[in-house]
Parts: C-alpha cells; sequence; structure tokens
C-alpha cells in the first residue's frame, strides 16, 4: 500500500529530518526478522536436546533395570537416537511452518505499526492467520481507521476556527488602522463597533470553550428543579429588541401546570437561546417563531422552537447539527446547534430537527422530568 505522505513532507514532520524515513523503516522490518530467525532457532534447538536428551534418559533407565541389554545399547542406542532426531526434524519442520503463518501476520501488524507511528494513517492489514491474529489486525484496522477521522476533524477545525476567527479580527485591524491614520473619526460610533468586534470575539471563545467541555465529558452541570416554561420566557424577552428590529414575531406558548425538569437552567438558558437567535438569523421580516413547552410522555418536557424562516435544504439539514456548518447565507458562526446538541445530550435528553425549504424549521427537545415529577408522573 502507498504511503499516505510518499509525495511530500508532511506539516508536522521536523524539518531537518529525511521524509520518508526509510532508514528507520528498514531498521525495524531488520530486526523483526533477525527476532523471528532467532527465535525460530532457539526454538528448534530446544526441541531437539530435549528430545535426545529424553531418549538418552529412558534408555540408560532401561538399560539399568534389565529390559535392555546393556551391550545393545551403541547399535539400538543409536537406531533409536537417529529416529528421534528424525521426529525432532519432522516435529521442527511442523512448527516452523506453524511460526511462519503466525510470524506474518504479526509481522504485518508491526510494520503497519510502524507506519502509523510515523503519520501513515491510511494503512490497512490484511486479516489473515490464525483467528486471533484475524481479531488483532481487524482491531488495528478499526484503530488506524479512528485516527484518520480524528485526524481529518482535527486539521478542519483548524482550518474553520482560523477562518472563523480571521474575519473579526481583520474588521478589528483595519478599524484601527483607520481610526491611526484619520481616516474614521475618533468617535463615539466607531468605538461602538469596535466594542461589538470584541463581543464577536468574545462568544467565539465562549462557544468554542462550551464546546470542547461538552464533548469531552468536563461540562459540570449544576442541576436543579427548574421552570422550563418560566426559562423560555426569560429567553424570549431578552430577544424582544432584535426581533422588533428585524420586525419579526417571537411568541411563548407553555402548556399549563407544566412539571419542573431536573437541568442546569444557565445551560438549557444557553440552548433556547440558541435555537431562537438561530431561527431569528433565518426568519424574513414579517416572519413569526414560535416557542412552545409542554410535557411529553415518557417522563420528560419538550421544547419546540418553530419558525417560518427559509429552512433548510436535505443536505444542509443532514449536516445541521455539525460544527462549523453554515447553510448559504448564514451569518452565524456554525457553533449555535452544535452547542444545543451537546447541551442537551449532557442533560440525558434528545434533539433533532425537521425543515422545508420556504417553508420553515422546527428543532424539538426533549429533556428527562426531575426525579420526584418523575416519579409523580
Amino acid at each position: 500500500m502507498r504511503r499516505r505522505w510518499a509525495r511530500g513532507r508532511p506539516p508536522w514532520w521536523p524539518e531537518n529530518e529525511p521524509w520518508p524515513p526509510r532508514q528507520a523503516v528498514h531498521a525495524r522490518r531488520a530486526g523483526r526478522r533477525r527476532f523471528f530467525r532467532l527465535f525460530a532457532l532457539a526454538f528448534v534447538a530446544a526441541l531437539a536436546t530435549g528430545v535426545v536428551g529424553t531418549v538418552t534418559l529412558v534408555w540408560t533407565a532401561a538399560a539399568r533395570l534389565g529390559l535392555v541389554a546393556p551391550n545393545t545399547t551403541p547399535a539400538s542406542g543409536l537406531f533409536v537416537l537417529g529416529g528421534a532426531l528424525v521426529g525432532a526434524a519432522m516435529t521442527a519442520a511442523v512448527l516452523l511452518g506453524t511460526l511462519r503463518r503466525i510470524g506474518r501476520p504479526l509481522d504485518a501488524v508491526m510494520d503497519a505499526a510502524g507506519r502509523v507511528a510515523d503519520g501513515d494513517y491510511a494503512v490497512r492489514v490484511a486479516e489473515q492467520g490464525p483467528l486471533p491474529f484475524r481479531a488483532l489486525a481487524r482491531a488495528f484496522n478499526t484503530m488506524a481507521g479512528r485516527l484518520a477521522s480524528q485526524d481529518r476533524v482535527r486539521r478542519d477545525l483548524m482550518a474553520d476556527l482560523s477562518h472563523e476567527l480571521r474575519t473579526p479580527v481583520s474588521i478589528l485591524q483595519g478599524k484601527l488602522e483607520g481610526l491611526l491614520d484619520g481616516v474614521y473619526p475618533r468617535d463615539d460610533h466607531q468605538l461602538t463597533a469596535l466594542l461589538e468586534e470584541t463581543g464577536v470575539l468574545s462568544r467565539l471563545i465562549d462557544d468554542l470553550r462550551t464546546l470542547a467541555l461538552s464533548e469531552s465529558g468536563a461540562l459540570q452541570l449544576q442541576k436543579e428543579p427548574t421552570d422550563i416554561a418560566d426559562l423560555a420566557r426569560d429567553v424570549v424577552d431578552g430577544f424582544e429588541a432584535s426581533a422588533a428590529a428585524a420586525r419579526v414575531r417571537v411568541t411563548v406558548d407553555a402548556q399549563p401546570n407544566v412539571p419542573a425538569a431536573d437541568v442546569d437552567p444557565v445551560r438549557v438558558r444557553e440552548v433556547i437561546a440558541n435555537l431562537v437567535s438561530n431561527a431569528l438569523r433565518h426568519t424574513p421580516a414579517g416572519g413569526t417563531i414560535a416557542v412552545r413547552v409542554a410535557a411529553a410522555s415518557a417522563g420528560a418536557i419538550q421544547i419546540v422552537v418553530e419558525d417560518t424562516g427559509t429552512g433548510m435544504t436535505s443536505d444542509d439539514l443532514a449536516h445541521a447539527f455539525d460544527r462549523f456548518h453554515k447553510g448559504a447565507g448564514s451569518r452565524g458562526s456554525g457553533l449555535g446547534l452544535t452547542i444545543a446538541r451537546s447541551l442537551v445530550g449532557a442533560h440525558g435528553g434528545e434533539i433533532h430537527a425537521a425543515s422545508e425549504v420556504g417553508k420553515g424549521t422546527t428543532v424539538t427537545v426533549r429533556l428527562p422530568l426531575s426525579a420526584s415529577e418523575a416519579a409523580r408522573s
């Protein structure tokens, strides 16, 4: 199989070291071959010594017990010894064949492991040999596939992150240079614009931190029985000014006597805020956004955010919760739905979206009730 980086040095490889590291690869292979040869020779020598020693001891004991005439030892002993040596040679041949069957797949796994250590995550091992070695090769291929996937995700994340940070930083740099050069007046209007861009950077950093904590399982939730309906009303009140500026009507419809949910109110507020903010960005003037809260079956609370916006295509819907994925014309960072999914998952809940182009999008969240409310229901 061709090496992944055979046509060029990988960006993380040290500049003062040659690529590809053929000497290291050849040294590893030569070392494995020497190991297997020495192991086979030592095994055959030990086997032959054991067989000859056993025959000699048995023959000597038989002669002392009178089972074999002492004067027949030279001729008969040589005959028996020769037969023992022939048997040992045949046994050694069989064992060498077995060692070869075992050594080949093991050598392939060791060679592939060395290539993975060199950054070649595309290498795969043929599943051959005894059943345990096939299982080993299968596990190795799974590991290599996951490493390749994680490496690809890491590279994509770095590219997306640099792209998202470039825009506000470029605006800040341009505005500051304009202020210093006298192109822009040094008034409150320009300072407010700069402050808004720092707010964009701050929100992006906070989103990345929240996403990293939730996906790594290190996010600490401060759960308490919470009225989700009141939480939704507070979130919508916070969007009143921006909704009025966009001429979009945002409403809250809460079912009467909705039981409390055992959640972290700060994180659930962030989930609802992300959903409403995302809906507001994709809903044109004159549209509506409805937030509905109701008790669901199986001891859960259901939150539905429905808009009459532009909707999503089937491809955008399939990647709606992927980090940094943005539809055509989107002005967000592409992290809102990703964070919402991570926070809902951290609560043991679930989230899914449905959309139709030109008619709008509906996002449904289900969160568990508190223990006392679940027992009561």
